[in-house]
């Protein structure tokens, strides 16, 4: 749910990807009687002119609408005794141009964006002006917001696809295996170990070989390597828990490293990312 603030009312929007957005009838009501929003609600369902608007977005937008439910409603319209609430349209006809929901936050009725512009067109043209300049402010703002994250995972699927190519194997070393020697060292920081097992040098090692680098190792690490490293991290965590040496920790960590960049540089499920 996003609020929007509409000449001091805020106003409830539910956002669909698919554009079936709906906007909180409530919350505009409240601008006409900020007391009894439903009533002005209920008011507006009486309207001749709103049973027929509702009866045309119903018929064009809902195959399984009961329309033919409709006509007590317009033998009705017009007496005093005629009342209709959002409850009692839903329950006789199906409609889904309209909701009702409880609870004390995002409760209250909301319909389609096009009902609730008609809506807010009878409370006050004025007001409806303001809610669509703010509503199509929002989509675009939304439409942005796709538009970024395609384009992120576009460059993704690039990279990934990049990975798999020959040219790119220099920047994706599969991990050498663990000597004897090594498993029997100690090392005093548990960081050492996943280093040791993912890059085959520990952190020291690595800032000696390389003097002239700012950082450490993980900073030059690549995008896969760093997954791979997150997978380490939470196995190790586990191997702690079951007890075991250091040395078998190690072993058995670099094994997984060598597993799961080997599958990364030889895997095609990934290039079809690119299709």
């Amino acid at each position: 749910m996003i609020k929007i603030n509409i000449k001091n009312q805020e106003i409830t929007i539910n956002l669909s990807n698919k554009g079936d957005d709906y906007i909180s009838l409530t919350d505009i009501a409240r601008y006409k009687n900020p007391y009894e929003p439903k009533d002005v609600v209920k008011n507006w369902m009486k309207n001749r002119n709103t049973i027929e608007f509702l009866d045309i977005w119903e018929r064009i937008n809902n195959p399984d609408f009961k329309g033919v439910h409709l006509d007590p409603f317009k033998n009705e319209v017009g007496l005093n005794s005629f009342t209709l609430s959002p409850e009692r349209w839903i329950k006789i006809t199906g409609a889904i141009g309209i909701k009702t929901s409880q609870g004390r936050y995002g409760g209250g009725t909301f319909a389609h964006k096009d009902i609730a512009f008609e809506f807010a067109s009878w409370v006050s043209s004025e007001f409806k002006l303001y809610l669509i300049k703010e509503f199509q402010r929002l989509k675009n703002e939304e439409n942005e917001r796709l538009n970024l994250d395609w384009n992120v995972k576009r460059l993704l699927t690039k990279i990934n696809y990049k990975i798999h190519t020959d040219s790119v194997r220099e920047h994706l070393i599969v991990p050498q295996k663990i000597s004897s020697k090594d498993s029997i060292i100690i090392y005093a920081n548990e960081a050492d170990v996943l280093n040791k097992a993912l890059f085959g040098v520990t952190a020291k090692e690595w800032r000696d070989s390389n003097p002239n680098k700012e950082g450490n190792i993980r900073d030059y690490a690549n995008v896969i390597q760093l997954v791979c490293l997150v997978n380490l991290e939470n196995l190790n965590s586990e191997y702690i828990k079951e007890g075991l040496s250091q040395g078998k920790r190690l072993l058995k960590l670099n094994e997984v490293a060598i597993h799961q960049m080997s599958l990364l540089i030889d895997n095609n499920g990934i290039k079809k990312l690119s299709e």
